[in-house]
């Protein structure tokens, strides 16, 4: 779909503040395009700086909406964690996510306020592209999608970084933190990726001097101090951190404080995009990798041989379907099904000391049901009996 086909739609913008969904916006304005921008609160950044957005599409006479969809956010962010539904490296799929949720929960209130079209900011032939795509055919049929930087015309208007960074500047428009000429980051609760054009060079390292980290301390500038956290789970599902209490939000917050501060985040992997090609992808989880490092006890001590080889078969089914967005589609749904039920009696605390870069389980309380019973038989060393409840 080509901006010409767009004269008599109304478009909905999902519009994240970031540099390419911004030039969008003006994209659309100087073709006098009837868009109406959502602006989605899924964590990414202070609720003042999403609100100063929405105040600045109004103030240009765009008709514009705050959506808080942090707990729905949180939730997934969750599930990442108990399903371990990673991608290649270890990445937790926190932008894949992210686009599930946004989706979702939008596409559906778009097309029932009227609107025909959904509208991002993406590049182009990548991975963000067939995800609203895929995910846009599946919450709501019907609903075109118009991904910019695709059309002829847009490209002309905006044949790079600099031309859209020239464009919302001149038309008096905030940038998220994260967004540069020469740089981009995308970020959630869950987490944030990281690309630029020095990080594409594998040869390049990732370090202070080639990336600046969206919430997280470098370990060598982490506390010198260790730190202790514990981390409940409650028949298969994070129920508290450090504090934190049941509700998700709370937990992925302190766990990302905790990780942030510590210098648990980096992951810096290579891997396979859904378009074909390989690259390097940089993230920033430190939530995740706080809850994942206690999350992998709590798995050696809840399920025996066959339900852990079943578990991880599920969990690589899983991590591809948050990547490559049929996270909604009838394979995942059963493999998810699956894992709930492996998981219903997994209860346990886990203690974890966090230094410097490091998260690394050292006690667990299984006396909760469900947990495996660990025997000793004399000097013959130790060994594991079926879950039983206690």
């Amino acid at each position: 779909m080509y901006v010409g086909a767009l004269a008599e739609r109304r478009v909905g913008v999902l519009q994240g503040g970031g540099l390419s969904s911004s030039a969008l916006g003006v994209w659309l304005a100087e073709r006098g395009i009837d868009a109406y921008h959502l602006v989605a609160d899924i964590g990414q950044a202070p609720a003042a700086e999403l609100e100063a957005t929405v105040a600045a599409w109004r103030a240009r006479g765009v008709p514009a909406a705050l959506v808080d969809l942090r707990a729905p956010m949180a939730a997934l962010a969750l599930d990442l964690v108990r399903y371990q539904a990673r991608h290649d490296g270890g990445y937790w799929n926190t932008t894949g996510a992210a686009r599930l949720v946004l989706v979702e929960h939008l596409a559906p209130r778009l097309q029932a306020e009227g609107h025909t079209v959904l509208a991002h900011g993406c590049v182009g032939g990548g991975n963000d592209q067939r995800r609203f795509a895929r995910y846009t055919a599946r919450f709501a049929p019907g609903l075109d999608v118009y991904a910019p930087w695709i059309d002829p015309d847009a490209l002309h208007r905006f044949p790079g970084r600099e031309a859209m960074l020239e464009a919302v500047r001149a038309a008096g428009l905030p940038l998220d933190e994260g967004s540069g000429a020469d740089w981009s980051t995308d970020a959630s609760l869950a987490g944030a990726s990281h690309e630029s054009a020095s990080l594409e060079d594998l040869a390049v390292p990732v370090d202070a001097s080639t990336l600046r980290p969206r919430w997280s301390r470098w370990p060598a500038d982490a506390p010198a101090e260790p730190a202790t956290t514990t981390v409940t789970v409650t028949a298969g599902r994070i129920t508290d951190i450090d504090g934190s209490g049941p509700d998700p939000i709370a937990i992925v917050r302190r766990a990302g404080e905790l990780g942030a501060r510590h210098g648990v985040w980096l992951r810096d992997v290579v891997e396979r995009r859904i378009i074909g090609t390989v690259c390097r992808g940089v993230y920033e989880a430190p939530a995740l990798e706080v809850l994942g490092a206690a999350w992998q006890r709590v798995l050696q001590t809840s399920l025996d041989q066959p339900s852990r080889a079943l578990y991880d078969q599920l969990s690589a089914t899983l991590g591809a379907a948050v990547y490559e967005a049929w996270y909604a589609d009838p394979a995942a749904r059963s493999a998810r099904a699956a894992l709930d039920a492996l998981l219903e009696r997994a209860s346990a605390t886990v203690t974890l000391t966090l230094h410097r870069g490091t998260a690394r389980p050292t006690a667990v309380d299984v006396t909760a049901s469900g947990a495996l019973q660990q025997t000793r038989f004399g000097t013959g060393g130790n060994r594991w009996r079926e879950p039983v409840a206690v």
